[in-house]
């Protein structure tokens, strides 16, 4: 526990000090000022006034052309062209904008810090883009669900059956995985109906695929979750279904 303030002892050394010499002008400091000669030390105050200009001499002064303003952005690291930044971007959602950059430029970004920018759109942007574009195709695939069956109290009575024959018979991560897409549903329908789906490749690829860690991989390809290829979501379907074909 903290000692009172009212008991804690006294450090006599860091008292302020004050001077008794009533000749130093006041304001003055005690290290520019002579107590034997009564006068200012000169030679103190000067050196100590240099010191200061040298280090404000090596702050950066403000520009006051373009061409300083270049020179002051050249030293920092600004590449003289957009065109010259080196972006990495970790995925294949979108790519370096030459028009951002451009921007970015004009702003005097250096390279690290575009860098940074990319980095946050990956980050932060991405993520609720590829959120909302998800519902928006759920919404679709819904729809055509809808269609398919017939109208919406037949599709939520069929969906109803399969979530449950899925429960009872399918790995959650297959359920799961199946339940994302048209084609993946409808695949899981003929499942449960005991029918050998239309999706099914027809040159065999679902043979290639060896257990459900394949089937999985492959749902995390863009072709799969993004662009919805027919013939990449039929592989995957006939992979499940050859693999779990047994529980219907």
């Amino acid at each position: 526990m903290t000692d009172s303030l009212l008991t804690h002892p006294i450090d006599e050394t860091a008292q302020p000090s004050t001077s008794s010499d009533p000749a130093k002008p006041e304001g003055v400091p005690d290290k520019f000022w002579d107590t034997e000669k009564k006068e200012i030390r000169v030679n103190a105050l000067l050196a100590s006034y240099l010191a200061l200009e040298k280090k404000l001499g090596q702050s950066l002064p403000l520009p006051q052309s373009e061409a300083d303003r270049l020179k002051i952005w050249k030293s920092l690291g600004v590449p003289e062209r957009p065109e010259d930044y080196t972006v990495t971007v970790a995925n294949d959602l979108f790519q370096p904008d030459p028009e951002l950059n451009a921007r970015l430029h004009t702003k005097g970004f250096t390279p690290e810090q575009v860098q940074e920018v990319y980095d946050l759109a990956a980050e932060k942007m991405v993520p609720l883009i590829l959120e909302m574009a998800a519902e928006f195709q759920a919404d679709r695939e819904v729809e055509r669900l809808v269609a398919e069956f017939g109208g919406v109290e037949q599709w939520q009575e069929v969906s109803r059956q399969l979530l449950e024959y899925g429960r009872r018979n399918l790995p959650p991560s297959v359920l799961e995985g199946m339940a994302c897409s048209f084609e993946g549903v409808m695949a899981l329908y003929h499942l449960m109906k005991g029918e050998s789906s239309s999706l099914k490749a027809k040159s065999g690829a679902a043979a290639a695929v060896a257990n459900e860690t394949d089937l999985r991989s492959m749902m995390q390809n863009p072709k799969y979750w993004r662009d919805k290829d027919p013939a990449y979501i039929a592989q995957v379907t006939a992979g499940f279904e050859k693999l779990y074909s047994n529980y219907s």
